[in-house]
């Protein structure tokens, strides 16, 4: 039995197929790797969410995510804003069809003068569809 026998297949013809398994591993491991950072890389807003039991949303409308933490400043979708820019963004959200839900993700600490200053330029801007963001209570 010569060493150089090993690259060959029956009858002496040379192995032309490839061993895939080390790829296939690889590919796994990869594929576990970007699963467990995935959700690690979202950017969190930084707001302590009260409890709350909810009904899930029926309908699947486009939803823009409005968070007021405890320092009361305001941010559309992460991007922060102040008065005159939330009203802009609320009426032009007012304006489009289907008419988006509005979620509102409000700090535990928020004063409610913040809150319902939020929902009065939601109101005013004609947003119908507006809905507290909260975690389910515990044991649930």
């Amino acid at each position: 039995m010569a060493f150089g026998d090993f690259n060959q297949g029956p009858g002496g013809a040379p192995m032309s197929e490839i061993n895939t398994t080390p790829l296939v591993d690889v590919m796994l491991v990869l594929l576990i790797i970007f699963m467990v950072t995935a959700p690690l890389m979202t950017q969190s807003i930084g707001v302590d969410l009260p409890q709350a039991e909810a009904v899930e949303p029926q309908e699947d409308a486009p939803k823009v995510s409005l968070a007021i933490d405890a320092d009361g400043r305001i941010r559309w979708d992460q991007e922060e804003l102040d008065g005159a820019q939330l009203k802009a963004r609320m009426i032009a959200a007012a304006a489009e069809i289907p008419q988006p839900e509005l979620h509102l993700h409000a700090d535990r600490k928020t004063s409610y003068e913040h809150v319902a200053r939020v929902l009065g330029a939601a109101r005013a801007a004609g947003l119908e569809r507006v809905g507290f963001v909260t975690l389910p209570e515990a044991g649930q």
